[in-house]
């Protein structure tokens, strides 16, 4: 018996031993917002899951919500370039100015309803449109959120003249220049510091997505929601999750083609439909307790794609300055994005 319990043991220590062994590759992956956030249980652990099994075991993906590894949201993009962490998922725009080109699907009326259709442009243009503006990181996937929508404090928003004279938060630079072409005031502030920044009147609302209602409870500083007609929304956000690019070039094949495999287009149009239903789910809570979703008419949204075609001027005029064919880039972006969005509706 003692002899078969030695056995015993020594059998399980091995086995334990293994699956350490196994696991040749660990990976730190650091983000901003909680460890139960939609963006992180329903994208994130299924994407390092999907990893992980390509790799035949021999990959770890530790996820570390919260900026509990240090620093402020807006240090993400420094943090994995400088290999502080592996791995990041990050707001482009919480560095303005660092992807201008990535920007264009950002642009309102560039970005329209459809997320998945979004990511999918992206990953068609990567290589050739926006490659260069990463350098010191391995782009894992490129994706958006369900867009931009008007949630404030206590106003009805229904037509441009409607939002002048308030201040709204945003996240980037091109939010920042909706809300200026709109005579509105832009706050820019990373996400998390919201809730208190609504209750506190320092600022009358938010260019936001529904998607994160639940996660920071802004269904109670706020009373309306407000979007464009058919979903549409007032421009988009983009986001990377990369992986510190030294560390990329050090892996074996196998290893790198199990984080292709995972990340694909197949993949990015998933994340799309996730980032959809994260918005609906976002949605019913406000208005389950209590909050007025408005739902701009036709003529109404038309009116603020006028209102908002300078800031696609604005842009073309931004970067072209900087030697990248806006213009050019406008147009494809809107062509891929009607291209994968009727391509998905068949």
């Amino acid at each position: 018996m003692k002899r078969l319990t030695t056995a015993a043991l020594a059998a399980a220590l091995a086995l334990a031993a293994g699956g350490a062994w196994a696991q040749e590759h660990v990976f730190k992956l650091h983000h901003f917002l909680g460890a139960k956030a939609p963006a992180q249980t329903d994208m994130l652990e299924p994407w390092a899951k999907a990893v992980e099994e390509n790799s035949g075991g021999k990959v770890k993906i530790e996820i570390y919500p919260s900026m509990t590894l240090g620093g402020r949201p807006p240090e993400l993009i420094n943090q994995v370039r400088d290999g502080v962490v592996d791995l990041v998922w990050t707001v482009n725009g919480y560095t303005p100015g660092l992807f201008p080109r990535t920007e264009v699907f950002e642009l309102p009326f560039v970005f329209k309803n459809d997320p998945a259709a979004a990511n999918l442009a992206m990953f068609d243009m990567y290589d050739e449109y926006l490659a260069d503006e990463y350098k010191g990181v391995e782009p894992m996937f490129l994706h958006v959120h369900a867009g931009q929508a008007f949630q404030t404090v206590d106003k009805e928003i229904h037509t441009p003249a409607d939002v002048a004279g308030m201040k709204l938060r945003i996240p980037t630079r091109t939010g920042a220049w909706a809300i200026e072409a709109l005579d509105a005031s832009p706050v820019s502030m990373p996400v998390p510091d919201l809730p208190q920044a609504l209750s506190k009147k320092v600022v009358d609302g938010a260019l936001i997505p529904w998607e994160i209602i639940p996660a920071l409870k802004i269904q109670d500083q706020t009373k309306y929601q407000i979007e464009g007609y058919d979903k549409v929304r007032f421009g988009t956000t983009t986001f990377q999750v990369s992986m510190n690019k030294a560390r990329w070039d050090s892996l074996p094949e196998d290893i790198q083609k199990a984080f292709r495999d995972a990340s694909g287009r197949d993949w990015v149009a998933e994340v799309g439909k996730v980032w959809r239903d994260i918005d609906e789910r976002g949605i019913k809570v406000a208005t389950d307790a209590g909050n007025t979703h408005v739902t701009l008419t036709e003529e109404e949204t038309a009116a603020f794609a006028e209102a908002l075609e300078p800031v696609v001027d604005r842009w073309i005029e931004d970067v072209t300055a900087k030697g990248v064919d806006g213009a050019a880039m406008v147009e494809m972006a809107r062509k891929l994005i009607d291209e994968n969005s009727s391509a998905m509706s068949n």
